[in-house]
């Protein structure tokens, strides 16, 4: 299941370089590029402790922690489902929102303990006052490597900029979820067992003391 998505784990660690944004003092945070600058900083400092690597559950609830308040999975989890998310119960959006961002964070953390080494390079930006969405848009630098492509879509709302979908070597990441759910739904017959087998997904991988493969 999602063996697409998680082919890409290398790309997809990359967007970490979002997640710290809620904790910082420094920033400018009407600034969006200045937030993803100083949470790359924090990260890779992050990156350098080797106790966080040690425990996987430990890990989880890190990323968890930082993550959430930053992205709006609502708005992401809707996009992902498409058409499906209008069909669906409102206690069928609660609970693919919910295991989404599990799968999201567990995803995130596996990709955390498996990827060294990067920095970000941010390409020109004009904020036009008063806009509400923005395209970030970065290289990441690797040793030995090409640059990669990583541009962050991101909406202000109640002043607060919140990440909506990212678009890594010109592939958007809802997009791709979408491909894979919408092929789960129909494979599967309904939405209910997509997401009654993302659940179970999700407990077994986090039941787990190791970043599970």
């Amino acid at each position: 299941m999602y063996l697409k998505i998680h082919l890409h784990i290398r790309l997809i660690v990359l967007l970490l370089a979002i997640i710290s944004m809620p904790n910082l003092a420094i920033a400018d945070p009407s600034q969006p590029e200045a937030l993803i600058e100083e949470a790359s900083t924090k990260l890779q400092k992050k990156l350098q402790e080797t106790a966080i690597h040690e425990d996987f559950n430990k890990l989880t609830q890190f990323v968890n922690d930082l993550i959430k308040p930053l992205t709006d999975f609502n708005l992401i989890s809707s996009l992902v489902l498409g058409k499906s998310w209008k069909l669906a119960s409102p206690d069928e959006q609660e609970r693919f929102t919910t295991e989404f961002q599990t799968l999201l964070i567990r995803t995130y953390s596996r990709a955390f303990v498996e990827f060294k080494g990067w920095e970000i390079r941010f390409l020109p930006l004009h904020l036009e006052a008063n806009i509400k969405k923005v395209v970030v848009k970065t290289e990441v630098l690797q040793s030995s490597a090409p640059p990669i492509s990583v541009n962050y879509r991101m909406l202000q709302t109640d002043g607060d900029w919140k990440v909506y979908d990212i678009m890594i070597e010109g592939v958007s990441l809802v997009t791709n979820y979408r491909s894979s759910f919408n092929s789960e739904i129909q494979s599967r017959g309904s939405l209910k067992a997509v997401i009654d087998t993302l659940a179970k997904n999700n407990a077994e991988m986090l039941a787990s003391s190791h970043p599970a493969k």
